[in-house]
């Protein structure tokens, strides 16, 4: 996560559904408890997961956030997937698609953008 840097292109991958989303990072990963959305704290919004805040004050095991802008994204009922097609499947947060033309192209006409125009 910390590796992400501003301007970087995402393709969201949720494991056992599929890509939920294309997005662009706005906002390299910070520390949770210092990650503002607008004026109001992330961890004053009413968030789904009540214990996302558990380790705010430890640096190495705290949540970190990148904010994202979404170009695309659908919900996890929709995920796009299509299964034994040679798609990659990302183990790691964040892993590169350089080398998956396949799955790019599969993202690509899913979501109805051009990922490598994307890319400045």
């Amino acid at each position: 996560m910390l590796q992400f840097q501003k301007g970087d292109i995402i393709a969201a991958y949720l494991t056992r559904y599929g890509f939920v989303g294309v997005g662009k990072i706005i906002q390299p990963a910070k520390r949770i408890r210092d990650v503002y959305i607008g004026e109001h704290r992330l961890l004053d919004l009413d968030l789904l997961s009540k214990t996302i805040s558990s380790n705010s004050d430890d640096p190495i095991n705290s949540e970190y956030v990148a904010l994202v802008e979404w170009i695309k994204t659908v919900s996890r009922e929709q995920a796009k997937w299509k299964p034994k097609s040679g798609l990659y499947t990302p183990q790691r947060v964040r892993a590169s698609l350089d080398n998956q033309p396949t799955t790019i192209n599969f993202i690509d006409q899913k979501f109805g953008v051009d990922v490598r125009s994307l890319v400045v």
